[in-house]
């Protein structure tokens, strides 16, 4: 396969409106169903607020339809080879290659990240995509040693069913490409309820999938409302598996409905990621990769760091630099040259931002930077920083999902840990010292599945991503994330003559 990293994105802000599609639509069985005699969502733009297009809501006959194509083509996907499986998704990797260009505008004009994010998330597409393609072909079973010489005893490993999976906008591409691909790399079929915020990069890469050779009925793409379209799957004898990426009140009301039919889950859940900074670390240097990596997307990222505990021998010093770098982020249309941080995805964050800061206010916390929406179109609000919070702040208690960074002072490595985990959620967890003592201390106390030392990490395609704590169930990524869409079997076989 060729090298997928050439394909840059250059976009002209003045023609970006040519490139999103002219009509919105669901596919299922074979054939995208646009808005006509439909009820219809407004798709906008969230750095003008201006309407993108419209977006058809599914009905009870397009959820139907789609099961009904997903048990169907189920029966040849599964026993189509895993090397012909592969050589589909790596086609469909380079498509997505290809293409990336128009994509990347697509992506940016529907969640509001700055164009050189959306390209990046394209590249860990490309690379999730074809990290399922080659996995696929490793999904060995094992032998067991016989407890008689008559005797041949293995364990398999085949696909699970057809599959339910729901993914939020924030990451709209790379999280439907991750349970897409892992779920067509196992042989299972999938109904993907992508977001409606976020609609036409996800049709675009169903595109992409269909175009790369996925039979009709494999994939299917529903928009409309999220509760009624996740009950009628779940409760549908024909879904097997339920993949969710999204908020810990959605995900436990899913779980609860599948496990009333005893279908398994993956759940990658929210998170309250805690960054622990040493005073033996460069204050400078630190304040600038926290900055950076804390307003990614404008804070709405799970694996997002979100409570800042900095030592007292360094906390002036990080405060000041991390405002001092924060005030320079350049906050923009993410078409626009140079653009750092986008908006928030749509006005739900936007009031939920503003909640968050005037609750610490009332309660005594300092706004140190930032703090209000701003004064513009769009769902703006800056890079917030925020000091002096108490304990009580319901900002040190539930996932911001925004660019607000409360940052408060510990003495005690033990301290800051017991804070760290003072919250149910454990996700993502990260760590800055150049001790190997209170790294190795971090590591093996903090309540986390994602852990960082001395850097941060996106989830990556061959690592896994899970939960602890309400922050999930089972993992994404890596060769776990592919064991989720299949079932193991244990097959014993006599050789004696009957």
């Amino acid at each position: 396969m060729k090298d997928m990293r050439d394909n840059r994105t250059e976009a002209d802000p003045a023609k970006a409106a040519a490139v999103y599609p002219k009509a919105l639509a669901l596919y299922v069985g074979g054939q995208w169903r646009g808005v006509q005699g439909r009820q219809t969502l407004t798709v906008r733009n969230p750095s003008t607020e201006a309407t993108l297009g419209m977006l058809p809501v599914a009905t009870d006959e397009d959820i139907d339809d789609a099961l009904s194509q997903a048990e169907t083509a189920f029966t040849s996907w599964s026993r189509t080879s895993a090397w012909d499986r592969a050589e589909i998704l790596g086609r469909a990797a380079q498509l997505v290659d290809t293409r990336r260009r128009e994509l990347a505008v697509v992506l940016t004009l529907e969640n509001g990240k700055p164009l050189a994010d959306a390209d990046g998330e394209l590249s860990r597409v490309i690379e999730g995509i074809v990290y399922c393609a080659e996995e696929c072909k490793r999904a060995y079973g094992r032998q067991l040693p016989p407890r008689s010489p008559l005797l041949t005893q293995t364990t398999v490993k085949r696909p699970i069913g057809p599959v339910a999976a729901f993914v939020p906008w924030n990451f709209p591409a790379f999280l439907a490409a991750r349970k897409v691909a892992a779920a067509l790399a196992a042989g299972c079929t999938v109904v993907l309820k992508a977001p409606e915020e976020t609609p036409a990069i996800c049709m675009l890469l169903v595109q992409a999938f269909l175009d790369a050779g996925v039979p009709q009925g494999a994939i299917a793409l529903l928009f409309g409302k999220p509760a009624h379209i996740s009950e009628r799957l779940i409760a549908s004898p024909v879904i097997r598996k339920i993949s969710f990426t999204g908020s810990v009140p959605v995900g436990k009301l899913l779980a609860t409905q599948a496990s009333q039919y005893l279908k398994p889950c993956t759940m990658e859940l929210g998170g309250h990621a805690p960054v622990i900074i040493c005073d033996d670390v460069d204050a400078a240097r630190v304040a600038q990769a926290c900055v950076a990596f804390k307003y990614r997307n404008s804070g709405q990222v799970c694996l997002s760091p979100s409570r800042f505990f900095v030592q007292e021998g360094i906390y002036d010093a990080f405060v000041d630099h991390f405002i001092e770098h924060a005030r320079h982020l350049k906050v923009d249309d993410g078409l626009e040259a140079g653009v750092q941080m986008g908006p928030l995805n749509n006005d739900r964050r936007l009031a939920a931002a503003a909640e968050l800061v005037n609750d610490a206010q009332r309660r005594g916390a300092v706004v140190r930077l930032g703090g209000e929406r701003l004064a513009r179109n769009g769902y703006f609000f800056p890079p917030t920083v925020l000091t002096d919070l108490p304990a009580e702040a319901r900002l040190l208690h539930e996932e911001p999902f925004c660019p607000v960074a409360p940052i408060l002072p510990f003495g005690a490595l033990e301290q800051a840990i017991e804070k760290a985990n003072a919250v149910e959620y454990g996700l993502a967890a990260y760590a800055f010292t150049n001790s190997l003592q209170c790294a190795a201390t971090f590591a093996e106390r903090i309540e986390a599945a994602w852990i960082g030392i001395n850097n941060f990490t996106p989830s990556l395609a061959d690592a896994p991503v899970g939960g602890v704590k309400d922050s999930g169930l089972g993992y994404e990524g890596g060769p776990e994330g592919l064991d989720a869409y299949q079932q193991i079997r244990f097959i014993s076989q006599s050789n004696m003559r009957v």
